[in-house]
């Protein structure tokens, strides 16, 4: 079975007909002659003189030329039909980023880690309990002799100025504060993941439109060569419209490769082979109505002053610091611990039998240590902490200033972005409808190749505009959710 048929007219009105089979063409090779013929045909017409020009010498040429690029587009369009693609909605984007981003899992890692370091932290306060044992022999002029020691030791901190109990609890801050840090990558790599997704979605939108153009446009010069035989229109009208079309098949093939190149984006935020078909899953058109629904702009600035991960590891780099504060004012203070051992010998093999009778003695201490004098190494350890506290209290207020900042302008870029949306939405509906009355007009002869022409670019200028104000609103809107700490959906 061919995987393609086209029929493509020659001068003399047969029909050539063209089969490319499975065995033959690949993707690749598609891709390949579809760029090629797309950049040979911007070279082509890049100059507007050079395009009447080339088009009055090679008129034939230039049809043939432009049919063969429209097979060619069409076989690189519809390549991809059948293949087995992963379905990905932005859900499903999400969850795979989540569980397949490498430098997420090293910050897991790293999570892991102060949580061991805050567990081992609490064992502090037990006791230490040692065993030990030796065994000697000794030879000299008056004879030899066997020798072995046996004994159990433990110590027990009894106070320690309070650094066990404040070293627990920065570590516990340290451990949560890691915590905080997952959710910050978490919502970042959110928004990147939000953004690539729809600049996918965005494209495939444009690309439908276009390719409605594209038919039109194809329309249009089929009856401008008619009128152009009939004598209806000058041969200049005609040109134009082959040039239009030419213009139109371009676009086609720029979008379809900035699909694939915001694809291959996407994949590479998700950590994912690069050579792994995917297709985006369209979400609910009723999406964008539910996004409409915005919340006040205090609402906004409250709720993500509450959830911020990022106010909440700047605060708990101030509470890391005041625990450091107290760390270094421990030297202030004495430190009591108690020891305690057993412990036997014998010195020959004759006192094995009754060492732990005649030789075993058990001993019990409490040791305090009393800070007087140390060069003032205390006094500068307490300063320094104390300033590096006053630093972070400055860059909390800091961060809760730029915070409340940022969401207000987002705020303020959301509702602009919004009212754009609406404008672009009716502007590019009116452009369209007058589109198409155009196209009706130039059918019946009434308004010229130029008139229609003109109107196209306005409607594409227009649909243009209205795509990116579309998608540019959904990712502010989105945003706003990430601050705000609401689950991201589409």
């Amino acid at each position: 079975m061919p995987l393609f048929c086209a029929v493509i007219s020659n001068n003399n009105g047969a029909n050539l007909l063209l089969r490319i089979n499975n065995k033959y063409t690949t993707y690749s090779t598609i891709r390949a002659l579809t760029l090629f013929f797309a950049v040979s045909l911007d070279s082509y017409f890049h100059n507007f003189k050079m395009q009447i020009t080339f088009a009055m010498k090679n008129r034939k040429i230039m049809k043939r030329y432009l049919l063969l690029i429209l097979f060619f587009v069409c076989l690189g369009l519809n390549a991809q039909d059948g293949s087995s693609a992963l379905k990905f909605s932005l859900d499903d984007c999400l969850q795979y980023a989540f569980s397949n981003s490498y430098e997420r899992q090293a910050i897991e890692l790293s999570k892991k880690s102060q949580q061991l370091s805050y567990e081992q932290s609490k064992q502090e306060r037990l006791p230490n309990l040692n065993a030990s044992a030796s065994e000697s022999f000794t030879n000299n002029n008056v004879g030899s002799s066997f020798s072995e020691s046996v004994g159990l030791n433990a110590s027990l901190p009894i106070y320690q100025g309070g650094q066990i109990n404040t070293t627990i609890q920065q570590k516990k801050l340290s451990a949560e504060q890691f915590e905080m840090q997952v959710r910050q990558y978490d919502d970042q790599l959110t928004i990147q993941i939000v953004q690539a997704f729809l600049t996918v979605l965005g494209n495939e939108e444009l690309i439908k439109y276009q390719k409605s153009v594209l038919n039109s446009s194809f329309e249009a010069m089929k009856q401008g060569e008619e009128k152009h035989k009939a004598g209806a229109i000058i041969e200049s009208d005609y040109l134009l419209l082959i040039a239009q079309y030419a213009s139109d098949t371009n676009n086609v093939v720029d979008t379809r490769i900035a699909i694939d190149n915001s694809l291959l984006n996407l994949k590479v935020l998700l950590s994912m082979d690069p050579l792994t078909e995917i297709e985006i899953v369209y979400p609910d058109t009723t999406i964008i109505e539910e996004m409409a629904v915005l919340p006040s702009r205090d609402e906004a600035v409250e709720q993500s002053l509450a959830y911020s991960p990022d106010l909440k590891i700047s605060k708990y780099d101030v509470e890391i610091a005041e625990k450091s504060v107290r760390l270094s004012k421990v030297d202030y203070y004495p430190t009591v611990s108690l020891s305690a051992g057993v412990n036997t010998a014998h010195n020959d093999f004759d006192d094995m039998g009754t060492q732990l009778d005649d030789r075993l003695s058990e001993q019990i201490g409490l040791s305090v240590n009393i800070p007087i004098y140390n060069r003032g190494s205390s006094k500068l350890r307490v300063k320094q902490s104390q300033i590096n506290l006053e630093r972070s209290e400055l860059m909390y207020n800091q961060d809760v200033l730029s915070t409340r900042q940022t969401v207000v302008q987002e705020y303020q870029d959301l509702i602009s972005s919004y009212n754009q949306y609406k404008v672009s939405k009716q502007t590019q509906e009116a452009y369209y409808k007058s589109f198409e009355s155009y196209n009706i007009r130039f059918r019946y002869g009434s308004i010229t190749a130029v008139e229609l022409l003109q109107q196209q670019n306005n409607y594409l200028n227009a649909l243009n505009k209205y795509i990116q104000n579309k998608y540019s609103f959904m990712l502010q809107r989105k945003i706003m959710d990430v601050y705000m700490g609401k689950q991201v959906t589409m």
